[in-house]
């Protein structure tokens, strides 16, 4: 059990997470669909989309106070994971097009989705989720080198700054005697999430 203290310090944390990622994912869609082609456009539709849907079931749970609908809420959440792990490779993959692009969109989203319906259907694979999704999240390091070729260096970097903080925080995730540990992973996957927005627009727009 989380002190008031704690809840509090992570409902604020979800409340910016909710707030700042729906403003930021409306305006990117909003600049997608007016300067963008219209599979560029799409790819941000589901980026911005996923992003949302993340912080919206993080939200859901974390801060729900319902015995009835926790255990749902909480697979919600967890899969959500998977959602937004799909959703931020799916403008990379449209911007690399090729085979490579194409591969790398079949390989997240076919994952994805599969961890998705574990996640809804059963519960019998617990403690092997976390693994998967460090592993769907550092997929892309196989396609670097045609990644490189079409996005900007910047692009990679604040990928890459993304995908570290998501790992570090993980750290804290599973840390469940450090006091605030709940909030603290939260806030990697807050630095973690703007990391990746800005890798996101910066291989899109660039």
């Amino acid at each position: 059990m989380y002190t008031r203290e704690e809840r509090r310090a992570d409902n604020v944390l979800h409340i910016i997470g909710i707030t700042v990622g729906l403003v930021s994912a409306i305006a990117m869609i909003a600049a997608g669909t007016r300067h963008l082609p219209a599979a560029l456009a799409l790819s941000l539709v589901i980026y911005g989309l996923s992003m949302v849907a993340m912080f919206a079931c993080s939200a859901a749970y974390n801060m729900s106070a319902s015995l009835k609908w926790r255990s749902m809420l909480q697979r919600l959440d967890h899969a959500a994971i998977f959602l937004k792990i799909a959703g931020t490779y799916t403008p990379f993959a449209i911007v690399m097009g090729g085979l490579a692009g194409y591969a790398l969109l079949a390989v997240v989203w076919t994952t994805a989705l599969f961890g998705i319906g574990l996640k809804l259907i059963t519960t019998n694979w617990k403690g092997a989720d976390i693994p998967i999704y460090l592993l769907l999240g550092w997929v892309g390091v196989l396609a670097y080198r045609p990644l490189l070729d079409t996005v900007s260096p910047l692009a990679l970097v604040l990928l890459a700054a993304g995908g570290i903080l998501y790992s570090a925080g993980v750290i804290f995730h599973v840390w469940r005697d450090l006091k605030y540990h709940n909030a603290i992973w939260h806030a990697f996957v807050l630095a973690a999430t703007a990391c990746h927005f800005g890798a996101v627009n910066t291989a899109v727009f660039a």
